[in-house]
């Protein structure tokens, strides 16, 4: 019970800064409400707060521990051919059943099949995951990796422009965003840390994290192809939803159905891959299981509540707050610039980053360190998203030397921030920037340029999962550079301070 309140306590001060903000707006004549609405965004706030409480407790309990289990387990047994068969499998099969795809998925299903855009982005995964397991096994360089990825994925970014198709590019930089949803992200960290520190060796800590970096790209790369390929025919207005807090209320019954379901097949697939290792090769003892059935049980309640009352609660008042706030630009910017620092505390998987940064790195990196990063990074993101949503231009303009500047840093900063950083990016672009964040983009789009929401709104998940990577970068660069400073002030004191000082502090000791 104590572990309950206080993972309460923790959730009620991330999301009690959005729901002041969004309430303070809604009193004031920029936004007009019905009492309906503030009602359930008051009470979905609630039971967010319940839902990250509940998930960050099942996090702890099961998917952190599985994940280890599971990466330590079967490096242990020395079977590298099982081990990454079952990562792909696992990371193809989890992130078709992941729920921010689905939203995605459903966003753009008149211009691409959803079925096949789905199993295009877990194979993608799969086959990344299988990747960033090679990388740790075989000790590889993640920074080499990122560089010779992202330039292919701007290669192919290139051949999508010159086969006429620019609207679909945000979109698929949104696709890596949404993959690294809140139940994989867990387990996938957790796998990289378990098999790390199985191998050991010198670089274990740094080689436990990039994982979650290297699965982002994975289905940019499967989407940019989809894309170059599909021949799907443009309509602008169907990719503008129609929901709003009436509908949900509505269909709450079907809405928390619906949800129930993506929740229990998602976990189910994690569950069913652990049972067999379990039974094979892990044998865990009873103690533990019973453990983890626990942490499965609060992690399928807290998902669903949490679920649920961003797409009933956050999601249509997200859309018509954009809409609203469209009419004055400098506010929406502004707006963007606020929500963007706060949101990221709410999102489940962050606290579960930060924790784990904060014990690998023995708290070299504090999770406070990391929180502020991630605030000002996201709400950069997010302001700048506004900025071009008004002006009208591609999402490249940022991208291309946003990437250039994380991949630059890379080369000066510590090979640990890189990873650490890479991985903050996907983390940071969760359920709540895609259940909030981007119905409030579409919304504000929607009324600036209603013929170019796919190309303008989309690109904001990409957005807010890149400038993580430079912030957190920063990060280290700042570190370095004041080690270096102290460093000179030390040797300038020695080489000045004269010799008899010097014998005689020797002859003293």
């Amino acid at each position: 019970m104590k572990q309950v309140l206080l993972k309460l306590k923790e959730s009620f001060i991330s999301v009690l800064p959005v729901t002041v903000i969004v309430l303070i707006l809604a009193a004031t004549p920029l936004v007009d409400f019905t009492g309906t609405e503030v009602a359930t965004f008051a009470v979905g706030a609630v039971f967010l707060i319940i839902g990250i409480a509940l998930f960050n407790l099942g996090a702890d309990l099961a998917m952190t521990p599985m994940g280890e289990h599971v990466g330590s387990g079967l490096t242990k047994s020395k079977k590298i051919l099982v081990l990454l068969a079952v990562c792909f499998l696992m990371g193809v099969l989890i992130t078709v059943a992941e729920p921010d795809l689905s939203v995605l998925a459903e966003q753009v299903s008149s211009v691409m099949n959803s079925t096949v855009l789905i199993v295009v982005v877990g194979v993608g995964v799969g086959v990344f995951l299988l990747l960033a397991v090679l990388k740790i096994l075989l000790r590889k360089d993640l920074s080499a990796m990122l560089m010779f990825f992202y330039m292919a994925l701007f290669a192919l970014c290139a051949l999508l422009i010159e086969s006429g198709k620019n609207d679909f590019l945000a979109m698929c930089f949104d696709s890596g965003g949404v993959t690294t949803g809140p139940i994989t992200v867990p387990f996938i960290m957790a796998l990289g840390v378990g098999i790390a520190t199985t191998i050991g060796g010198k670089n274990s800590n740094e080689n436990s994290f990039g994982l979650v970096a290297l699965c982002s790209i994975g289905p940019i790369l499967a989407v940019t192809v989809l894309s170059i390929a599909s021949n799907g025919e443009l309509d602008p207005s169907s990719v503008i939803p129609t929901y709003t807090v009436a509908s949900e209320l509505n269909n709450f019954g079907m809405v928390l159905l619906e949800t129930c379901k993506e929740v229990v097949i998602a976990l189910s697939l994690i569950v069913a891959f652990f049972v067999v290792l379990q039974l094979t090769i892990l044998k865990l003892p009873k103690e533990k299981i019973v453990q983890i059935i626990i942490g499965i049980a609060y992690t399928f309640v807290g998902l669903v509540i949490f679920l649920t009352a961003v797409k009933v609660g956050f999601m249509p008042i997200g859309l018509k707050l954009g809409k609203l706030l469209s009419e004055n630009r400098v506010v929406l910017v502004a707006f963007g610039l606020v929500i963007g620092m706060i949101v990221v505390l709410a999102e489940p998987a962050i606290h579960v980053l930060n924790k784990q940064v904060e014990e690998v790195t023995g708290g070299a990196v504090t999770k406070r360190s990391m929180l502020i990063a991630l605030c000002l990074g996201v709400g950069l993101a997010i302001a700048l998203s506004m900025i071009r949503i008004i002006y009208g231009f591609s999402v490249l303009y940022y991208l291309i030397p946003g990437y250039l500047i994380s991949l630059g840093l890379s080369f000066f900063v510590p090979k640990l921030y890189t990873a650490i950083a890479f991985d903050s990016g996907g983390v940071a672009s969760g359920p709540l920037t895609s259940g909030f964040i981007l119905p409030l983009a579409i919304g504000a789009c929607s009324i600036i340029s209603p013929s170019e929401v796919l190309s303008l709104a989309f690109g904001v998940v990409a957005m807010v999962a890149m400038i993580p990577l430079i912030s957190i970068q920063s990060l280290g660069f700042r570190a370095i550079m004041a080690a270096k400073a102290r460093n000179r002030i030390i040797m300038k004191r020695i080489l000045s301070a004269d010799d008899e000082q010097i014998i005689n502090f020797a002859w003293d000791k």
